[in-house]
């Protein structure tokens, strides 16, 4: 700390927490960062105002890094070494401002009172930085309950990526993110932050930092920027998230599971889909169904310096392994190359534990035995022996991606089977499954009237009789 007892530099993250980025609905592949001025600093039982006029006043729970020593151009494993301790943050915003900020976070998040601190601090010695809690409650309810294996991007990571630009000095704080439960407070209301190592000895902590909110009674000056609000930011500001634009029922789940992709790409051509099939592609498991929504993966053709920016620590391929959830499906664009495993098995059973549905790479498979005794099935162009850097860099996540010659979005319902894959647009699957299901009952009337001895010629494709004794047919059984 500075002779005031404030940090010299205050240095915040935009989005570290994969609980977070989800509520966002977008997963950063490197941090970024913003200044807060050392005016801003608080103590414990402050009093924050409001400003007059204002209605989004929001709070975030926070893990503080305070560092120990100079620090320029260290490692990631060497980060968290030049941190001293650690104690409880709240990174309050304004966001009847940012619109004016455009980015900085100047006004928005500058304000006297917007960053208490405290009241006790943590020896960083004393804790594993993999496993700090940090909650919050308002007005005594539990509203943010995060975990530090729960970050994009660890502790020392971030220490070592600002070492890079410049010296991290003793004093100085680093506010590492926010999880998910973020929200707007009021006046009257009351606001602590708690950081903890519950499985450390001792289960040391930062005791409770408490704020009270008040209302602010000075408005704003004809000069400079007005609070401005809209849709967009109460919605940013009380931590809504996104209504989904669809949703994989367990009814929808087991209806495409019961139909095959023949008969699914068969209805989606008649919709005038035809480029909608991911090929080329063998499963571990031809006999399992694969039904799920598409989180995705994409890699860059091999190039040394890219890979010595993007392929090592928690990089993109690892990120998007942990992130890829129950019930969804991991695709990755590798391009067609078959020169490079793009998955191996313990990626692989990190997906299983998860709960993912299954992986689609139209890259390599490496350890192809054991990626293929799990339970999930694995599409991919064929085994190959070498890492992902010899071809490949891993570079983003959830965006659009190519696969087998389909395109892929984030969200795009994947069903697959023995005779291959398909892409479905989400706001198709209910039509298109239903129609698919009423073919199949179509072609099993078909299928026992030509084991019966009729002839094809009128019954397939039915003609106005034969639809007539489908009907019939029907309606017993």
């Amino acid at each position: 700390m500075s002779d005031t007892g404030r940090p010299g530099k205050i240095i915040a993250v935009h989005l570290n927490y994969r609980s977070r980025a989800a509520q966002r609905g977008r997963t950063p592949v490197q941090p970024s960062y913003f200044f807060k001025p050392a005016s801003s600093v608080a103590v414990s039982g402050d009093v924050l105002e409001r400003p007059a006029g204002t209605e989004l006043l929001a709070f975030e729970g926070e893990v503080a890094l305070i560092i120990g020593r100079p620090t320029r151009r260290v490692s990631p494993d060497e980060g968290w070494a030049a941190v001293s301790g650690i104690t409880a943050a709240n990174d309050f915003g304004l966001y009847d401002l940012r619109a004016a900020d455009k980015g900085s976070n100047v006004r928005s998040k500058g304000g006297d009172g917007f960053t208490p601190l405290g009241p006790a601090i943590i020896p960083a010695a004393a804790v594993d930085p993999g496993a700090v809690r940090v909650r919050t409650w308002l007005n005594g309810e539990l509203v943010q309950d995060g975990t530090s294996d729960d970050l994009l991007f660890p502790f020392g990571r971030l220490v070592a990526d600002l070492s890079q630009l410049m010296t991290l000095e003793p004093g100085d704080v680093i506010l590492t993110g926010t999880p998910a439960g973020s929200s707007v407070t009021q006046p009257g209301d009351t606001v602590e932050v708690e950081v903890d190592a519950p499985t450390a000895p001792g289960a040391p902590t930062s005791g409770r930092l408490v704020t009270r909110i008040t209302e602010g009674t000075v408005a704003f000056g004809d000069f400079g920027s007005k609070p401005s609000v809209d849709d967009v930011q109460r919605s940013d500001a009380w931590g809504t998230p996104p209504e989904p634009a669809f949703l994989l029922t367990d009814e929808l789940r087991a209806q495409l599971s019961s139909v095959s992709t023949a008969t699914l790409s068969s209805q989606l051509r008649k919709r005038g889909l035809n480029a909608v099939s991911i090929d080329g592609l063998t499963s571990t498991r031809p006999g399992a169904r694969l039904v799920g929504t598409a989180r995705t993966l994409r890699y860059l053709p091999g190039r040394e310096d890219l890979f010595a920016s993007h392929g090592g620590g928690y990089n993109a391929q690892k990120r998007a392994f942990d992130a890829v959830g129950a019930g969804e499906v991991l695709v990755i664009e590798a391009r067609g190359e078959r020169g490079s495993g793009t998955v191996g098995d313990v990626l692989a059973l990190r997906a299983q534990v998860n709960g993912a549905a299954g992986i689609v790479t139209d890259g390599g498979v490496r350890d192809l035995a054991e990626v293929a005794a799990l339970d999930i099935p694995t599409y991919h162009v064929g085994p190959h022996p070498a890492v992902l850097g010899r071809k490949h860099v891993p570079w983003d996540a959830d965006v659009a991606i190519a696969c087998g010659g389909a395109t892929v979005l984030p969200g795009d319902v994947i069903v697959g089977d023995a005779d291959g894959l398909l892409v479905i647009p989400p706001a198709l699957v209910a039509e298109v499954v239903a129609d698919a299901i009423e073919q199949e009952r179509e072609e099993e009337f078909i299928a026992e009237m030509v084991r019966a001895g009729e002839k094809v010629d009128g019954l397939f494709p039915m003609n106005a009789a034969w639809k007539e004794r489908y009907r019939a047919w029907l309606t017993q059984q």
